[in-house]
């Protein structure tokens, strides 16, 4: 009976036994990483709790591209039982395994209704970049048919459809209304009565939109690096996070876990053994969702995406970034938050810096922001709390009308 709603077990587990097995799983992975000669994870031994986790480095993209350039492909890494090789902008290489639902997006497609018995036209493209076959491995794992569809020829598209019976729809959120419209052009009625998309925004009126027209539509947050991290449920009250994947959300340009609630950088640690990530950070914002899910599902939820965490910004030509303030934070133990605000002044940048400090005046940090920051600028101290829990550190604050 559990199956029929559920993916598997491991979706109604509760908090211990979560927790448990992903210290457990998370133990071997790190075995596997310091089994690698000049590892870039040091040996950290065995981690007694999950919150230990925090105290390992960040693994950031611009340091994976660097490994990979230095050992190529896979920057030296324990990679393992590799069938493909995609390549994604950077260039970023990222492997691919061919063993059930390597990527887990088997889940979100069951979670989204698919399965034995549907057609899915996968739109998500199967050059180079790994989306295509994310979703159709998915497909495979609820048991459903895949059209290798990708992108574009949308008159193909639509006639493949019709002439096939395409009942699910898979790729960008914007791309099925592309085809719908195409349909109606034609005077074609098509039978897809759901979608699972990802790789771009789902607005709520293009959400109502398919719901008009009979389509179920959920989407996913997913990477090449490290596949599903959270899906939509039938619930649509936030994203569940993946069963197999331990999430953090952490202060930009740090390691350090934010309060629960509050808005910061994800951070993932998968649980793949054929390709370990430990600790890899998106740059997507996030926050953690209380309570459960309605659906029924135990894992923790976040609030989808919120924006980008890389906060780089250039004030009087020169780039600040969110390392520099988590740096400026770490000089002063009485200073327990940041904020750099670019504005403009006249025709001029101007940068105010605001520091939450239990001490301390202006003044004395004017020296640590120039240090730091490598700029000059007006210097606020709040009070401990009182800056915005949204997850900027960098805040644009300038208009160019």
């Amino acid at each position: 009976m559990l199956n029929k709603v559920f993916f598997d077990e491991l979706e109604t587990r509760s908090a211990d036994a979560r927790a448990a097995d992903h210290l457990a799983a998370l133990n071997a992975q790190l075995s596997r990483v310091a089994a690698v000669e000049n590892s870039c994870l040091p040996d950290v031994g065995r981690l007694s709790d999950l919150s230990d986790l925090a105290r390992l480095p960040v693994l950031r993209k611009s340091e994976l591209a660097k490994l990979q350039a230095e050992k190529p492909p896979f920057g030296g890494m324990a990679v393992s039982n590799v069938a493909h090789i995609f390549q994604s902008p950077g260039p970023i290489y990222e492997p691919g395994g061919i063993s059930h639902d390597w990527w887990r997006m088997g889940r979100f497609l069951h979670a989204a209704g698919f399965g034995a018995g549907d057609i899915v036209q996968n739109c998500f493209g199967y050059h180079l970049t790994p989306a295509g076959m994310i979703f159709e491995s998915g497909a495979r794992a609820v048991g459903a048919a895949v059209l290798p569809a990708g992108t574009g020829q949308t008159e193909l598209q639509v006639t493949a459809a019709r002439d096939i019976g395409t009942t699910a729809y898979a790729g960008t959120p914007d791309y099925l209304k592309v085809i719908l419209d195409k349909a109606d052009e034609m005077g074609v009625s098509l039978s897809i009565t759901k979608a699972a998309v990802g790789g771009g925004a789902l607005f709520p009126s293009l959400r109502q939109e398919y719901a008009d027209r009979g389509i179920a539509c959920l989407q996913s947050y997913a990477t090449a690096d490290l596949g599903n991290i959270a899906y939509e449920s039938p619930a649509m009250e936030g994203m569940i996070v993946d069963e197999g994947v331990i999430v953090e959300i952490v202060t930009p340009g740090t390691g350090d876990p934010v309060a629960p609630g509050e808005v910061g950088e994800v951070v993932v640690t998968t649980l793949n053994p054929d390709y370990p990530l430990i600790r890899f950070a998106t740059g997507d914002m996030s926050a953690v969702m209380a309570g459960q899910s309605p659906c029924g599902r135990t894992n923790r939820r976040i609030k989808g995406w919120m924006g980008r965490a890389d906060q780089t910004t250039k004030i009087k030509g020169m780039f600040v970034r969110p390392e520099q303030v988590a740096a400026l934070v770490a000089r002063h133990d009485e200073v327990s938050r940041a904020r750099v605000i670019a504005r403009r002044d006249g025709q001029q940048d101007a940068m105010t810096v605001q520091l939450e400090s239990s001490g301390g005046n202006a003044d004395s940090y004017a020296e640590s922001v120039i240090a730091t920051l490598k700029l000059k600028g007006t210097v606020e101290v709040v009070e401990p709390g009182s800056l915005p829990r949204d997850g900027l550190v960098i805040e644009d604050q300038r208009s160019y009308d």
